[in-house]
């Protein structure tokens, strides 16, 4: 099967190749064989990509999709609050079918908006029932998603048996792929770490862990000391890491995702995109949790490169499309596959609108999507080469019976938690 989408203005993260203001892509059997500024296709299905830029589709490599059915509840809320009430107050009367409704749609919600890769980092965990069920959403979603089972959240209750029986089911292969949710060592202690990483070193999987510092303590210095920094370890937020340490990190070939809307939200202090690039990262994006922010990844750009040029005037709006993708795929080891559009690579490709009149008219494609772009903005995207969203709408999706499932189970779960869904939820940490 062959399709080309035809004229549009491709921005493709790859300097081998290089950006076109006129051309085309071609895509056969879900790989992308060639790009150039005419392709002669005549057995293609054509796709009309004039007026369009033609963007590796975004990757979100951090974020906890389990939380969808609660949107917008936590604006005002700092991450105590958060704790609070995600944690300590719902989380525990989540059934199955509540983590696979939210999962699928919180998964279809990114798609929607053009994230083709998404990594799920998974701690609602209660039993077996409940990471089958997240599995199960995200596989019935029609894009690529990282399945990153976390350990029982701040406790060090034992988890190998619980990675093998997952890690059995989810192989490297296919559009739905695992990684390891690790626990921190102000959580657990250095050793319970120390098992983790090595566990996901025989598994063969990538691992994600959240850290930060208020200024007291050094993470990242500690695990430096005892060899446990790895380049296939991505740390989420960093907040008041030390420069230093990014540099550890950085040497040690890791990777950091940075959450710009939730860590100025909910007090973790300034963005370290700058201070990442400074020390030799390439910090990649992603959006955390949408009781408090945005779940779209041009919401993410625009607050990082405002956050950044509000302390020092760097950063620039092209190296926040290199984090937002091919940086982004990179760091869930999946570059090889996504995240530039570059022959050889499978087609996860989106389309944005550029006669929409909140961005038109488009002069700079990358200063453009960054300062205007919104999800209104993503007209078509393919994941592995399949049309999986067409003309705004996502394809083969029965929305309306989604929201009713989505609905029924946040009214349940508040009512059992005994929360109130009316604007005046203010969690006491």
């Amino acid at each position: 099967m062959k399709t080309l989408l035809s004229g549009g203005t491709v921005v493709s993260m790859d300097p081998s190749v290089g950006d076109l203001d006129h051309g085309d892509v071609l895509v056969e059997d879900g790989v992308i064989t060639a790009v150039g500024e005419h392709i002669d296709a005549p057995d293609a299905d054509v796709v009309d990509a004039r007026d369009r830029i033609v963007l590796p589709g975004f990757v979100d490599n951090h974020r906890h999709t389990w939380q969808t059915a609660f949107r917008g509840v936590g604006a005002d809320w700092t991450f105590p609050q958060w704790a609070a009430a995600m944690h300590g107050t719902v989380k525990a009367h989540y059934t199955p079918e509540d983590v696979y409704v939210t999962t699928l749609l919180g998964r279809l919600e990114a798609l929607h908006s053009g994230i083709t890769t998404m990594l799920d980092w998974y701690h609602v965990a209660q039993d077996h029932a409940h990471e089958d069920a997240a599995v199960a959403a995200l596989r019935d979603a029609p894009a690529r998603s990282v399945f990153c089972l976390g350990a029982r959240w701040a406790t060090a209750d034992p988890v190998d048996d619980d990675i093998r029986r997952v890690r059995a089911d989810v192989t490297d292969h296919g559009l739905v792929t695992m990684a390891f949710g690790l626990r921190g060592a102000d959580d657990t202690g250095l050793d319970t770490l120390a098992g983790e990483l090595k566990l996901a070193d025989e598994l063969a999987l990538r691992t994600s862990l959240h850290t930060g510092s208020d200024g007291t303590s050094r993470p990242i210095a500690d695990m430096h000391r005892h060899g446990l920094l790895r380049d296939t370890t991505t740390f989420v937020h960093g907040n008041g890491l030390g420069d230093d340490e990014l540099r550890m990190i950085a040497d040690a070939g890791g990777w950091l995702s940075v959450s710009p809307d939730v860590e100025l939200k909910m007090g973790f202090g300034a963005p370290m995109t700058g201070r990442a690039l400074a020390a030799g990262l390439r910090p990649t994006l992603s959006i955390d949790v949408v009781p408090s922010v945005a779940g779209d990844m041009f919401a993410a750009m625009r607050a990082a490169l405002a956050a950044q040029r509000g302390l020092d005037g760097t950063l620039n709006a092209r190296d926040l499309i290199a984090s937002a993708t091919l940086d982004a795929a990179a760091s869930c080891g999946l570059d090889s596959r996504t995240g530039s559009i570059t022959p050889g690579k499978e087609a996860d490709l989106i389309l944005l609108r550029t006669d929409d009149v909140t961005v038109f008219p488009v002069t700079d494609p990358a200063g453009s999507l960054v300062s205007a772009g919104h999800p209104g903005l993503v007209d078509t995207v393919l994941v592995a080469g399949r049309v999986v969203k067409r003309d705004g709408a996502l394809v083969g999706v029965d929305l309306p019976a989604l929201r009713a499932r989505l609905l029924a189970s946040r009214d349940r779960i508040a009512q059992a938690a005994g929360v109130p869904l009316d604007g005046t939820w203010n969690p006491r940490p």
